[in-house]
């Protein structure tokens, strides 16, 4: 796979659990949550989706064939730049997988952009506080 394939890749999965717009190849539209896709073919799945007519759908299934647009109005978490700041606070102990989504500091704390999501103790307690300093900077 090349690198752009699997940017494209990370990308669309980065829209998981967000609210994204699509547009069907018949010219209808639906607004909801992406709570899956399948990369191999762009089918998808949206929950609590809205059409064009305001009707609301629990669950929708569109298959890859009928996609041709999915867009997003929601800013992306910026991973990179937390990884920055958190690097400031420990040097050389940062590690991004921004691919898969997730930092690693000091090998045992593991942070995404809803916190920390494994590990304990002061080291995770310090990296939490970091996380909610960066979060209330970026609502600010």
């Amino acid at each position: 796979m090349s690198v752009a394939q699997r940017k494209y890749f990370t990308e669309i999965a980065a829209l998981a659990d967000k609210t994204v717009a699509v547009i069907t190849t018949t010219g209808k539209a639906f607004n909801g949550t992406l709570i899956g896709i399948n990369p191999d073919n762009m089918s998808l799945c949206l929950a609590d989706a809205k059409d064009e007519t305001a009707t609301l759908v629990h669950r929708i299934f569109l298959n890859g064939n009928v996609v041709a647009q999915i867009s997003s109005a929601e800013k992306p978490f910026d991973l990179k730049a937390l990884a920055n700041r958190l690097e400031k606070v420990f040097p050389t102990m940062v590690k991004l997988y921004e691919d898969k989504g997730f930092i690693w500091v000091m090998d045992k704390v593991k942070l995404t952009d809803r916190g920390v999501v494994e590990g304990s103790g002061p080291a995770a307690d310090r990296v939490q506080r970091v996380y909610e300093q960066f979060m209330s900077e970026v609502k600010a």
